[in-house]
């Protein structure tokens, strides 16, 4: 998994490229009808029912655009909501607090979104050891957010991205010459490279499993569009020798049951890309 500082750098990183993306050379309404030294307050109001995300993200964003501004929070990141809690009280410039107003709401309503949907999944999983893991099915760009709001929501984080985990899919045994040829080719790549990475072993069907445990290192295997019944068999079959993950096209109606299978992961990419924005407003007041 990627660092605290690359995850800190990822974020500022994000931020600076929407405010360019965003302000420009100027917020010219803002700065041709607001005095600049004009103050106000406006309130972060809920409009939806879910779980709140981005309260800290909304901080960050307010410092970037003026250190000046003052945050007052009533609700914390992953604290459940309904229509009409007011969520903070930000107080300062009022250009300042326009100019990171759109930021602020797109960012929240989608990390809010994708934490109510961690939290709907997670508490279907209660009572068993199974976790909801995200994927890299992100919206490019703002990757960092969205994993956060998963982990605010109550799921796990996957891998960020290409670089901090290795995961051998369906395409590169295909490419490499099979499952023990890739396996034998990551572990000596590795080695070379001087890298610590976990790798993680895609099989489609019980014979592949069976070959991913004749080799030696594997942290986990991804037991990838198994029919219940195969789940169970598969997981007997790895034990304790590394993790266990269930994939492909799992959904509210069935993950329950995969988790009933007894894998210790359920990967959904349906966290981050099938989800709908909770409705945030910020109002001046």
């Amino acid at each position: 998994m990627i660092s605290k500082q690359q995850f800190e750098n990822e974020l500022e990183l994000i931020i600076a490229n929407a405010i360019r993306e965003d302000i420009g050379d100027g917020d010219h309404t803002s700065l041709s009808c607001i005095p600049k030294n004009a103050t106000g307050k406006a309130k972060l109001l809920v409009k939806d029912e879910g779980v709140i995300a981005g309260v800290e993200f909304a901080k960050q964003i307010f410092a970037y655009v003026d250190k000046d501004l003052e945050v007052i929070t009533f609700i914390q990141d992953g604290e459940k909501v309904k229509y009409g809690d007011v969520v903070f009280l930000v107080h300062g410039s009022s250009q300042s607090i326009l100019m990171a107003e759109r930021l602020v709401l797109n960012a929240m309503q989608r990390m809010s979104a994708i934490a109510t949907k961690t939290a709907f999944f997670a508490a279907l999983l209660a009572g068993t050891k199974t976790k909801v893991l995200d994927t890299r099915k992100t919206t490019p760009g703002i990757r960092a957010i969205e994993k956060w709001a998963v982990k605010i929501g109550g799921g796990v984080n996957h891998r960020f991205a290409l670089y901090d985990m290795l995961m051998i899919k369906d395409n590169h045994i295909d490419f490499a010459g099979g499952i023990s040829a890739a396996i034998i080719k990551a572990k000596k790549y590795l080695l070379e490279k001087k890298l610590d990475l976990k790798i993680i072993v895609e099989a489609r069907s019980l014979e592949e499993i069976q070959e991913i445990l004749s080799n030696s290192g594997i942290h986990r295997i991804l037991i990838d569009n198994f029919n219940y019944e195969d789940t169970l068999k598969a997981v007997a079959l790895i034990g304790d020798t590394c993790f266990t993950e269930s994939s492909g096209g799992i959904n509210e109606k069935t993950i329950r049951k995969y988790a009933d299978c007894g894998v210790d992961f359920i990967s959904s990419g349906a966290l981050t890309h099938a989800v709908s924005n909770l409705d945030l407003s910020l109002k001046a007041v």
